[in-house]
């Protein structure tokens, strides 16, 4: 039965998208135990693309080695430091936890001495508080526990993934390419951005992570507070909590200075972290970060949010990226239906109109290579 004015094309279609939809989300919901696997190798698809074509293609290597070699390398990059952790971490938490008087002895001189002031007493540190508070704490542990094992499932997820990803890579990408609709330049914009985003949560969260923990701890040190590097490596890892950052941490350190220590120490302890430890964030931005990728800090901040709540740790990259692609397809779906013209067109067009209008040049955005040629 065909309604007016709706052709049978047009209904074959629209069953046909509705039918790819629902088998799409049948296999996504009962795989999606494997989502942040799929997710880590489209990361390192992405970061070791050009360094896998040149290495198969230039230098003619066999395609098979040279993807297990790249994951060879990931999984030291991933395994050494973790274990570097793992040796420093377990005993200093294990000095601290021994020394328990004085972790009492702390924690009353700063209970009196935010009860002394005006804004900080508003703060509940009641033993009953405490005690709710431990309680809650203790219900993630399960979920930490369940997350590790998780890891070592994702791990090998992503490197089965990543294999074959990379085996049969320019296939691939010439059937993605072939397959969406959409004009050359809106390919190459969209890859662009993905390229882009996922270099730049990819590379850049670690990197200020392990820069602000590093400059945490020689302050810590400086300063006198115990466990320095014990310290610097929660507060470089606390550097990915939204919004407040390193500040979780090292603002309740200052705190405990302030009520146990001298007072000029505590306050030059303070200036250190709120200027040096969180300044590095911005020196880091505009300089390191900006040339990886350039992304906004709104975006990096509740696209984390956005993330973390759809795709746990694997959000930190494709929680970004998902929102700056509310903004690129918006683009997209303007220069394909808009102005019935690529983006390509589009930027030519606006540099011409400049020179005419006597303005200085602008240089063409770097535009990638398609995502189905080198």
């Amino acid at each position: 039965m065909k309604l007016s004015g709706i052709s049978d094309n047009v209904m074959k279609q629209v069953f046909l998208i509705l039918l790819i939809f629902l088998v799409g989300y049948v296999i996504i919901y009962n795989l999606k135990y494997f989502i942040p696997g799929a997710l880590g190798a489209i990361t390192l698809y992405i970061i070791f693309r050009q360094l896998y074509f040149r290495l198969t293609e230039i230098q003619k290597w066999n395609k098979r080695v040279t993807s297990i070699l790249l994951m060879f390398i990931t999984l030291i990059c991933i395994v050494v430091p973790l274990w570097i952790i793992v040796e420093i971490l377990v005993p200093q938490i294990s000095n601290l936890l021994s020394n328990r008087q004085i972790i009492v002895d702390k924690f009353n001189a700063v209970k009196i001495f935010m009860e002394s002031k005006p804004i900080l007493n508003r703060i509940n540190l009641s033993e009953e508080n405490l005690f709710n508070q431990l309680q809650k704490v203790a219900t993630y542990v399960p979920r930490i526990l369940n997350s590790v094992a998780e890891v070592f499932v994702n791990i090998a997820t992503t490197f089965f993934i990543l294999y074959f990803m990379q085996v049969s890579a320019r296939r691939m990408e010439k059937t993605i390419s072939l397959y969406l609709p959409l004009s050359e330049g809106n390919k190459n914009y969209l890859w662009n951005e993905t390229n882009v985003m996922v270099r730049a949560n990819a590379l850049g969260i670690p990197i200020l992570a392990f820069c602000q923990g590093v400059v945490a701890a020689i302050g810590y040190w400086i300063f006198g507070i115990s466990n320095p590097f014990l310290w610097g490596m929660i507060t470089g890892a606390a550097s990915i909590v939204p919004a407040v950052g390193t500040m979780i941490i090292w603002v309740p350190i200052c705190i405990g200075q302030f009520a146990t220590a001298e007072l000029g120490n505590a306050i030059a302890l303070t200036l250190y972290c709120l200027i040096i430890v969180g300044g590095i964030d911005n020196v880091l931005r505009f300089t390191i970060l900006k040339k990886i990728g350039d992304v906004h800090p709104l975006v990096t901040v509740f696209g984390v949010l956005l993330g973390l709540n759809l795709f746990g740790v694997m959000g930190l990259i494709f929680g970004p990226l998902m929102l700056s692609y509310f903004s690129v397809l918006s683009k997209v779906y303007r220069t394909e239906f808009g102005k019935k013209k690529g983006l390509l067109e589009a930027i030519e067009e606006k540099k011409a109109e400049e020179r005419k209008n006597g303005g200085n040049e602008i240089n063409d955005p770097p535009v990638p290579n398609e995502p189905g040629t080198q």
